[in-house]
């Protein structure tokens, strides 16, 4: 005889309420997937802009393919020739974030901790979606700093479904 839990749901069907469960916008929910890939690189548009919040940038990616796809959950954003990315806020690890065709996606990067007694400074960031893309380069001036930009323990939020939740959520967590 085999005994079933009272509520036995295939995975499919957990993964499908996920977005009502935890209130997520169903074309951007982070759900594991086989049948969705991974965005091609050149089916995205990244960009990044300079914030109203001294040393914070405002970044998106837009699905522009004609199918939905998943980039990381986590925003990849390196500074200049320095080593390694800004850090998650909360701590994450790696996740696939849904992106419906046509639908943006937006994290706000904090770049210097205003507690820092000290600084490094670069002439670019990098973003992209997915760790497995290369990246698009951003000059210090089209993030609305003049001639470089000051980096010291630099944060990134998840992806978030609005530019008003990533601001947030960069806000709630770096309180």
């Amino acid at each position: 005889m085999r005994i079933r839990p009272a509520f036995a749901a295939p995975a499919a069907t957990a993964l499908a309420l996920l977005p009502v469960l935890t209130g997520a916008p169903a074309a951007v929910a982070a759900a594991p997937s086989a049948a969705v890939a991974v965005c091609r690189e050149g089916a995205v548009t990244v960009t990044a802009a300079r914030s109203a919040t001294p040393h914070v940038v405002r970044i998106s990616v837009t699905n522009k393919g004609g199918a939905t796809c998943v980039v990381d959950r986590v925003p990849t954003v390196t500074f200049g020739d320095l080593d390694g990315a800004a850090q998650p806020v909360p701590p994450a690890g790696s996740a696939p974030y849904r992106l419906a065709a046509g639908a943006s996606a937006y994290a706000a990067v904090r770049t210097l901790d205003p507690a820092a007694e000290e600084s490094r400074t670069v002439a670019y960031l990098t973003v992209s979606g997915d760790p497995s893309h290369r990246g698009t380069r951003f000059g210090a001036a089209s993030v609305g700093t003049s001639g470089t930009i000051r980096v010291w323990e630099p944060v990134t939020t998840l992806w978030q479904p609005t530019a008003a939740k990533a601001d947030a959520a960069l806000a709630a967590a770096t309180r």
